[in-house]
């Protein structure tokens, strides 16, 4: 089954507004995982509008499911990662000025940084994943680095899902099969929901994991997080 990573940058999010703990973005990694969450994903940026670097060093140790931390491997970032050694790094090319992630990486054009990259993360022990948009050829050069996997963008299949989900899924169903034949793992996110989760999974089986932060943030005010983990779960077995 497609594992579930939550996102919690948008708690943190929260907390800043105010100031001070509340939300407790440990407290609620903790609660994730009781209520089912296989993972936990956070995406520091420069500018600390979310998660912090110290919350990243507070939240390892309580970690017990997987612990995948997103960013542009800037130095503080490849510092920070090789400190904290996560079971996975994601390396997300995204400018400091972003609302949030929009593109995934030029495989040829960076190749040499993002072999580097992995060369470095590799010595960690930590599992290397490249953000990419769901191109064959991209994919294939995203292989030649020595990365373990890719997290396919999946911005454009949630926008295109209520005008016509066969057509919304089949450029990621030929960039996932492009990335099995490099024995690349596949993993997906970028507003992924509880709409559009079950179909992208049931049509592409072999996704190791799928990271949500927003969509399941923003379901969680209405529902809770333990019923909004568990609905997610249940579109992931379906």
């Amino acid at each position: 089954m497609t594992r579930l990573s939550v996102n919690i940058n948008k708690v943190a999010t929260i907390r800043n507004a105010r100031g001070g703990n509340m939300p407790d973005v440990v407290k609620f990694a903790i609660d994730c995982q009781r209520f089912g969450a296989q993972g936990i994903t956070v995406h520091p940026r420069p500018d600390e509008r979310h998660i912090r670097y110290d919350d990243v060093r507070a939240l390892r140790p309580i970690v017990t499911e997987e612990f995948n931390i997103e960013g542009n491997p800037i130095r503080s970032f490849i510092d920070l990662v090789m400190s904290v050694k996560p079971d996975q790094v994601t390396l997300v090319p995204d400018a400091e000025n972003v609302i949030t992630s929009n593109a995934g990486w030029d495989t040829i054009k960076h190749a040499g940084f993002l072999k580097e990259m992995a060369d470095e993360f590799h010595r960690g022990g930590i599992r290397v994943s490249i953000f990419v948009d769901p191109k064959a050829e991209i994919i294939e050069a995203a292989a030649k680095t020595g990365a373990d996997r890719v997290e396919l963008y999946t911005e454009q299949y949630a926008a295109r899902y209520a005008r016509g989900k066969e057509a919304a899924i089949a450029e990621y169903a030929k960039a996932a099969e492009a990335a099995r034949k490099c024995g690349l793992g596949l993993n997906a996110g970028h507003d992924l929901n509880l709409d559009n989760l079950h179909y992208f999974t049931h049509e592409i089986p072999f996704v190791d994991e799928v990271s949500i932060g927003h969509a399941l943030i923003s379901d969680a005010l209405y529902l809770g997080i333990e019923e909004t983990i568990h609905q997610y779960l249940n579109r992931l077995e379906a």
